[in-house]
C-alpha cells in the first residue's frame, strides 16, 4: 500500500508540474512510470490526475470563466480552437494510431523538434493583445497547432504558447491561452477515459482520492508561479531542459 501511495505522488507531482508549463506532461507520466515499472490501476489513476488538474484550472480561472461564459464571443472562440484536438484526439484513438507514437524515440525527436521552435517563436516581435485581437484566424491556427500535441513529447501548452508567440502573442497571454484551451481539452480526455471504465471494475479508494487533491495542488502552484515566470522571464529554462532531456533520451535509444 505505501508503494503505490508512493507512485501516486509521483505521478501528481509529474502531471500537476508538467501538464501547464511546456514540457509535455504525457511524455512525462509515460517516462516515469516506465522507469518504476508502476503497477497502479492505470486507466482510473490517469483519470483522477486529470481531473485534478481540470479542478485546479477551473479554481484558478474561476473568475475568468465567469466572464468568458458572458461573452458569447470569446466563448465561441475557445470551442472552435478546442475541435480540431476534440476530433482528431477521438479519431487517434479509436484507431490506435497513437499507440504507434507512445515510445522513447518518438518521445526524443519531439521533445527536441518542439524545443527548437519553441525558441523561434519565443524571438518574435509582440504586437498583439488577448484581450483586442483573438479571432476566428487566430483561434483556428493555434486550433490546429494543437492536434500536435496528441504526439508524446510535443507538450500541449508548449505548442499553444508556440502558436501564439508565432502569430504575435506575448508570453502571458499565449500562457492564458493555452490555460483556457486546457480546460475543454482535459475535460475531453477525463471523459474518454471514464467512458472506457463503464466496462471495466474500478474502485473508487482513497488512493484515487490522494491523487485528485495532489494533482489540484500541484496544478494549482504551477499555475500561478508559471504566470509569475512567463510575466518576468523567457522560455529559455524551459527549452534548455527540453533540450537536455531528448540528449538523455537519445543516448538511451541509440547507444
Amino acid at each position: 500500500m505505501f508503494a503505490n501511495f508512493i507512485e501516486v505522488f509521483l505521478l501528481s507531482v509529474v502531471q500537476g508540474v508538467s501538464e501547464f508549463i511546456p514540457i509535455s506532461s504525457s511524455a512525462h507520466l509515460f517516462l516515469i512510470s516506465e522507469i518504476y515499472q508502476f503497477k497502479s490501476q492505470a486507466l482510473m489513476l490517469d483519470i483522477s490526475l486529470h481531473l485534478g488538474s481540470l479542478l485546479a484550472i477551473i479554481f484558478y480561472f474561476h473568475k475568468d470563466l465567469s466572464n468568458i461564459l458572458n461573452d458569447k464571443k470569446l466563448f465561441l472562440l475557445i470551442v472552435l480552437g478546442s475541435l480540431p484536438l476534440i476530433v482528431c484526439g477521438f479519431v487517434v484513438l479509436k484507431t490506435g494510431i497513437i499507440n504507434n507514437f507512445r515510445n522513447i524515440e518518438v518521445i526524443a525527436w519531439m521533445t527536441f523538434i518542439f524545443a527548437i521552435l519553441l525558441y523561434v517563436a519565443d524571438k518574435v516581435e509582440v504586437k498583439k493583445k488577448l484581450e483586442n485581437n483573438i479571432n476566428i484566424k487566430s483561434i483556428i491556427i493555434i486550433g490546429l497547432f494543437q492536434v500536435l500535441a496528441l504526439i508524446p513529447g510535443v507538450s500541449r501548452s508548449g505548442i499553444i504558447i508556440t502558436a501564439g508567440r508565432f502569430i504575435k502573442f506575448d508570453r502571458y497571454d499565449a500562457t492564458k491561452i493555452s490555460f483556457y484551451l486546457s480546460i475543454p481539452a482535459i475535460a475531453g480526455a477525463s471523459f474518454l477515459g471514464l467512458k472506457s471504465i463503464t466496462y471495466e471494475n474500478f474502485d473508487f479508494n482513497i488512493m484515487i482520492l490522494f491523487s485528485i487533491l495532489l494533482s489540484f495542488l500541484f496544478s494549482f502552484l504551477t499555475i500561478k508561479y508559471f504566470l509569475i515566470f512567463v510575466k518576468k522571464f523567457t522560455l529559455n529554462l524551459f527549452i534548455i531542459y527540453r533540450i537536455i532531456l531528448s540528449f538523455v533520451l537519445f543516448y538511451i535509444v541509440y547507444a
